[in-house]
């Protein structure tokens, strides 16, 4: 007998806990040639913001010895292309879609949540707040619990969607940030997004991003995003989607033991197109060989 691999995130039912990383995969459609997305448990597509961006200046991607560095910037073609462009494509999906929403403010948060409620295709919202609070002179939002609360907050008041809060590992305390966005009414967590870095060009003697900083992303990140995952999983009573750094099925199973009840595979997909069905497949292998029964019998079992 299969074991059972169905995980639920904050009301998103997923038939199994393997999902993308925003900004890795597209809007699902770009992956469609290489593999099956209906095997996948979920999908968390590309960054969307209420109007369109461009994005930030070239260059924005910069590979480093364990990962890569970005700076895209939120590139985006906006809320309303992806209603009428991308929307129709996720109602024919078997897989379960969520969209990564960002803003500068709260209310834009608030509008575009708002503008993908009730929208077909769509299953719940992952909010970034790694954003830049504008009226609070660029500081993210997700660095502070007041604003964190803020933003989660009015998503859950202009939404009935499931809202899984994206937390930034540039903090003192991420624990902290996740007690406040769970008081706020959060439904779920993932944990984490990149870290702040950056790399020089030692001939031209200047910063190789265009945007100077860009997040770091890929193995390189794993053991810090485990530890966040724990940290989270003990401060909070929320699901969480794990994720930073993973490649392989073990990688996948140290952040459900740690706590995660599902897992997203970012930076990999780029190296290999098949990286989520290559976990997906190693996760199951992993519960008939030790004849577990129900992946989440793994979930936090690090912790007892």
């Amino acid at each position: 007998m299969k074991p059972n691999l169905a995980v639920t995130i904050g009301g998103v039912n997923m038939k199994n806990p393997v999902t993308t990383a925003s900004g890795t995969f597209g809007f699902g459609r770009e992956y469609g040639p290489y593999i099956d997305i209906n095997r996948l448990g979920a999908i968390v597509v590309k960054g969307t913001t209420l109007e369109p961006r461009e994005g930030n200046a070239t260059p924005r991607l910069v590979e480093t010895p364990a990962g890569i560095l970005n700076s895209i910037g939120l590139q985006n073609p906006g809320a309303d292309y992806l209603v009428e462009h991308y929307a129709p494509y996720f109602a024919t999906l078997q897989t379960r879609v969520i969209v990564n929403i960002s803003g500068n403010t709260v209310e834009e948060y608030a509008r575009l949540a708002a503008k993908l409620d009730g929208v077909p295709g769509i299953a719940g919202l992952e909010v970034n707040i790694s954003c830049p609070n504008v009226k609070k002179g660029g500081m993210a939002f997700g660095s502070h619990p007041a604003t964190a609360a803020q933003v989660t907050k009015a998503v859950k008041q202009a939404t009935a969607l499931p809202v899984i809060v994206k937390l930034s590992p540039n903090v003192t305390d991420i624990g902290e940030i996740a007690r406040a966005v769970e008081a706020a009414g959060a439904d779920g967590l993932s944990v984490m997004n990149t870290l702040l870095g950056m790399a020089i060009d030692v001939r031209k003697r200047k910063p190789v991003l265009g945007n100077i900083m860009g997040g770091l992303s890929g193995p390189a990140v794993k053991p810090v995003a485990v530890r966040a995952v724990w940290q989270v999983y003990r401060a909070v009573k929320l699901p969480i989607i794990g994720m930073g750094g993973i490649t392989t099925a073990e990688d996948a199973l140290e952040f459900i033991l740690a706590g995660a009840t599902a897992v997203a595979v970012g930076t990999a997909n780029f190296v290999n197109p098949r990286a989520t069905l290559d976990v997906l497949e190693g996760i199951e292998a992993y519960l008939v060989e030790n004849s577990i029964t129900d992946i989440k019998e793994l979930v936090g079992a690090a912790h007892r």
